[in-house]
């Protein structure tokens, strides 16, 4: 059965502009938490309290966010302001949940780089870290619990892991063929029914609209790397954006992928301080993806210091976020066709299963780094394995990981809250240590 009607009208009364700004303003200064904590504050905002939307278009909404690539809380506020005010509104909404966290992340990146050899400061850390890897794990068992719905996603997460863990494989060949074996299988329901819908954009304007933000994506890039004389710039470019099309099922799915190429293929800073990056991260306001910014401005400082560092946040800024607005302005009037679509909600189906591995790949190489202080790795042909030294194990983080599980799985205290708690008791036990 197919039933073919139109997309919903636009709210009666959209915002003025500067209504438009307040109130997404105040979402991108309050979005702390992570996605699940923003997407609440929004719709409380923006259906509940303001009614600009209603609540069929924000869970519309929200389902087509989750399988885009990249930080879905944040495309969510571009498309609610792409639907209230056009083109404008969505840069407005995008621009004010990013910029807030984007400048508080410079910022602590510039105090880690000048005072990260504080013994406080590393201690600090030290707790930090430890929460981080129970963070990771609350992801994996929530995203598993969303996504591991047939026995085929259980098989596709195992391969997944086996194929980022053991062997290696790039993390954009997975997702692709995770999403060829949920498009083949994803049309195998003739009893489904189908709803297609029509939009009011023509093809034209489409192809004008993607290829408008491609040169606002690539352009600036190309230029950076080509005037700026600086190698590093080029790649944190090429990096990021090749990022931008992979990063399907959040920031930590995407964090596996880039995590272990920035620190054993790059070689641009230690696991370390990835994991540090993480942790400034989750304290901010805004996506959790703006690690990035993080590991483009310290890959940068370290290879010229604190103006080319700063170039080098921009550059992954840019990378990052300009192709979720590509993303959004380009698909949005195709919302409600691309859920009509069996095979293509198999493909979406597939990648979010092929998630789970490389998320438990995340979880398990976070832990090594964190608990023990070296760990090497073993080629055996094709298959790689990651041997910690036992005698170089830290009961220290342990201990700091079992009390960050117990407060954060067992007794559900808040992210931020765990976070603070974790960091002073990591500076207790240093500062015990030394007497």
């Amino acid at each position: 059965m197919t039933v073919t009607n139109e997309i919903s009208a636009e709210p009666l009364a959209p915002p003025d502009l500067a209504e438009a700004t307040s109130v997404f303003g105040k979402i991108g200064l309050l979005s702390f938490g992570g996605p699940a904590a923003q997407i609440a504050l929004m719709h409380r905002i923006l259906v509940e309290d303001k009614g600009w939307l209603s609540e069929k278009q924000y869970l519309n909404a929200l389902s087509f966010c989750m399988l885009l690539p990249g930080p879905e809380a944040m495309q969510l506020a571009t498309y609610a302001g792409w639907r209230l005010r056009g083109t404008s509104g969505g840069l407005l909404a995008g621009l004010l949940f990013v910029l807030p966290g984007a400048a508080v992340i410079l910022a602590l990146g510039i105090v880690y780089v000048l005072l990260g050899d504080v013994p406080v400061v590393t201690a600090l850390f030290l707790g930090i870290k430890a929460t981080v890897v129970v963070i990771v794990i609350e992801a994996l068992l929530r995203v598993s619990k969303k996504a591991l719905h047939l026995p085929s996603h259980w098989v596709i997460a195992a391969l997944a892991f086996v194929g980022i863990f053991f062997l290696q494989l790039p993390y954009p060949l997975l997702i692709l063929l995770a999403a060829l074996s949920g498009f083949v299988t994803g049309g195998s329901r003739p009893d489904q029914q189908v709803e297609t819908q029509r939009v009011g954009v023509s093809a034209l304007a489409t192809l004008s609209t993607i290829l408008t933000w491609l040169a606002i994506w690539w352009v600036p890039l190309l230029l950076v790397g080509a005037l700026s004389g600086q190698p590093i710039l080029s790649d944190l470019g090429h990096f990021f954006s090749k990022l931008a099309i992979v990063t399907f099922g959040g920031a930590y799915a995407v964090l596996a992928y880039m995590a272990q190429d920035v620190v054993s293929q790059y070689g641009w800073l230690s696991a370390g301080a990835m994991m540090d990056g993480l942790g400034l991260a989750e304290t901010t306001p805004g996506p959790l993806i703006l690690v990035t910014e993080f590991v483009g401005f310290l890959s940068a400082f370290n290879e010229g210091g604190l103006a080319l560092g700063v170039a080098g946040a921009i550059v992954a800024l840019w990378a990052t976020f300009v192709p979720c607005f590509l993303w959004i302005f380009a698909c949005a009037p195709y919302i409600d066709w691309i859920g009509g679509q069996p095979r293509l909600r198999g493909a979406l189906s597939g990648i979010t299963a092929a998630v789970v591995g490389v998320i438990l790949n995340l979880s398990i190489w976070f832990a090594l780094h964190v608990f023990f202080g070296t760990v090497t790795d073993r080629k055996i042909g094709f298959v790689t394995l990651w041997q910690p030294e036992l005698a170089s194990v830290d009961w220290h983080v342990i201990v700091l990981a079992v009390l960050s599980g117990v407060l954060l799985l067992g007794l559900h205290w808040g992210l931020l809250r765990v976070l603070a708690i974790s960091a002073i008791i990591g500076v207790v036990l240093s500062l015990v240590g030394q007497i």
